[in-house]
């Protein structure tokens, strides 16, 4: 059982759309160029993604797409099943006619796969995805180089011959100079 290349485009555009707008708008085609994804492609799979109410389009300069509803409120498997991407590991297409229109020995178990496969992406949702998405971004952003961060600190630091120790009430302590 393989998810096709529609359904990882997909999501993939959905984390893309979720994760900039709120900038505003979002366009295919800046989808298209961050994901590598080609433009029509794209058309093809928000038309079904808009007729699906899960985004929405604003046409004319400025326009693009946005979710339909929060990020927390979609899931993988409303993007997985908007773009007709079929999630069955059965033989038979879960017709149960696997074997001379009988149920093959192993239908119960690849059944079971399937629901347990739809339970999980239906437990994920794109706020997740985006979430999980940002903190690979925050770790493998590029570090500061150790001379900057030694300007830094020698910004930062002063003579502590100017430092006066503080009593318990509150007053300053003669310094022992």
């Amino acid at each position: 059982m393989r998810l096709t290349t529609k359904g990882r485009f997909a999501v993939t555009a959905m984390i893309d759309l979720a994760m900039r707008q709120h900038h505003g708008p979002v366009t295919l085609a800046g989808i298209s160029q961050r994901q590598k994804i080609s433009l029509s492609y794209l058309e093809q799979l928000f038309g079904k993604l808009r007729r699906h109410d899960l985004v929405e389009s604003t046409r004319g300069p400025g326009g693009g797409y946005t979710l339909a509803r929060p990020a927390r409120e979609i899931t993988v498997a409303d993007v997985i099943f908007a773009v007709d991407e079929p999630i069955d590991a059965t033989q038979c297409g879960g017709k149960a006619n696997c074997d001379d229109d009988r149920e093959c020995m192993t239908h119960e178990l690849w059944t079971n796969l399937n629901r347990k496969m739809i339970e999980y992406l239906d437990s994920v949702s794109l706020a997740d995805l985006v979430e999980q998405q940002r903190g690979r971004e925050a770790k493998s952003a590029p570090a500061k180089p150790v001379s900057v961060l030694r300007e830094h600190r020698a910004a930062l630091e002063f003579p502590t011959s100017t430092l006066q120790p503080i009593r318990t009430d509150g007053t300053r302590a003669p310094s022992a100079s």
